[in-house]
């Protein structure tokens, strides 16, 4: 028996082709529509069985390779069944568009791909104290996160278990006078499950919205413009996916006393004139506390000194930075004649009028300030426990 043939369809025809050549032959042989008519009853049992194999890939792949009809743990979900001429009349009389509406249309469920959840943004403002020594700061967000009522599958607790209707068979059986018919369940479309029932706090979509504050470790030594990673601190992805993660762009005030070179701070301070004469020790300010510098006779203004290690620490466990302490010199207030003298005197007994000039006298010479002296820096002197005191 072919049943390409029962269709009216050649080989090859596709699923749109069957449907329409069943509708078209259902409508004409039905039951129904000829009553007593054993071979319009047998003509419409032989394009119900051709429509069931072709229209099933599987069973229409064992059919077009020869292996016959289906096998008999795979049971008819709906058609027509038989006749039962001990039923004399039944409530569960059905129309004729209800025995084939189940037939003709496919239902189910496709399970979700896992989406992992988006990335959240934010600036935080750190003082240059607390990106020298780390700091613990609240954190204000408003993120999608799994619904804990549902447990973000969208679905409503205790919707699940066998059909209440066909008590877990996937079809109910309706009759028709003496011809019995059985059909996919309308409740759980032939699954033999329960529908699922959406979840009402979250719509079905299995995401909530929620504003909560959290409080993020800034490590220590991080700088302007760098991003902190809050890993799971994003939106919540969806069907059971990963939730994003929170990135925190750091923006670091500025000093009002210290500048920030990489992992290098730099400090200016001004010594007098004696100090950088006669050389001195002086206290430096440092960002973890204060210093003692000692600075060598004869120091220039604008000299630099490297204090080891006194600088910003490593993000990535690599030596701290080193403090530099860039020298000005500070002239004092002249406030007697007493000073000045001594002034005069300093200058007669260092040269005082020594200077070389490539100008005539009566040309103006305009300084020009252009920095320290050339070099950069040098490692300050006398560094040690000893120099704290």
């Amino acid at each position: 028996m072919d049943f390409y043939v029962i269709l009216g369809l050649e080989h090859g025809a596709t699923e749109s082709d069957i449907k329409r050549a069943y509708r078209r032959l259902a409508r004409r042989y039905h039951p129904d529509i000829n009553p007593g008519d054993r071979m319009a009853e047998l003509r419409f049992r032989q394009i119900l069985e051709a429509y069931e194999t072709l229209i099933d890939p599987a069973r229409r792949s064992r059919y077009e390779s020869g292996h016959g009809p289906q096998p008999e743990a795979e049971v008819h979900r709906s058609g027509f069944e038989g006749f039962d001429f001990s039923v004399q009349g039944s409530d569960h009389s059905v129309t004729f568009g209800d025995l084939f509406a189940e037939v003709l249309t496919e239902r189910g469920t496709q399970r979700q791909p896992q989406t992992r959840g988006a990335d959240l943004h934010q600036e935080v403002v750190l003082s240059f104290e607390e990106a020298y020594a780390g700091a613990s700061k609240p954190v204000s967000l408003t993120r999608r996160e799994s619904c804990r009522t549902c447990a973000g599958t969208g679905v409503a607790r205790g919707s699940s278990g066998s059909c209440l209707v066909c008590h877990g068979t996937g079809s109910v059986r309706s009759v028709r006078g003496h011809m019995v018919f059985s059909r996919r369940c309308a409740a759980c479309g032939g699954s033999g499950q329960q529908r699922p029932v959406g979840c009402e706090p979250c719509g079905g979509s299995g995401q909530t919205v929620r504003a909560e504050t959290i409080s993020v470790a800034i490590p220590a030594g991080v700088a302007d413009g760098e991003r902190v990673r809050v890993e799971g601190k994003g939106d919540g992805g969806l069907h059971g996916g990963a939730a994003g993660d929170l990135y925190l762009t750091i923006r670091v005030v500025p000093h009002a006393v210290f500048r920030r070179d990489g992992r290098d701070v730099h400090v200016v301070v001004g010594v007098a004139v004696h100090e950088a004469a006669l050389g001195a020790r002086i206290d430096v300010s440092s960002p973890d506390g204060g210093a003692r510098l000692r600075v060598p006779p004869g120091t220039q203004s604008g000299q630099r000194f490297r204090l080891r290690e006194r600088g910003m620490p490593s993000l990535r466990g690599e030596t701290r930075g080193d403090l530099i302490v860039e020298v000005h010199l500070r002239l004092p207030a002249i406030l007697d004649e007493r000073s000045k003298e001594l002034l005069r005197e300093f200058g007669r007994l260092n040269g005082e009028g020594e200077r070389t000039l490539s100008a005539t006298p009566d040309t103006e010479i305009r300084p020009i300030i252009v920095g320290g002296p050339a070099g950069g820096s040098t490692d300050a002197v006398g560094l040690g426990p000893e120099d704290q005191a």
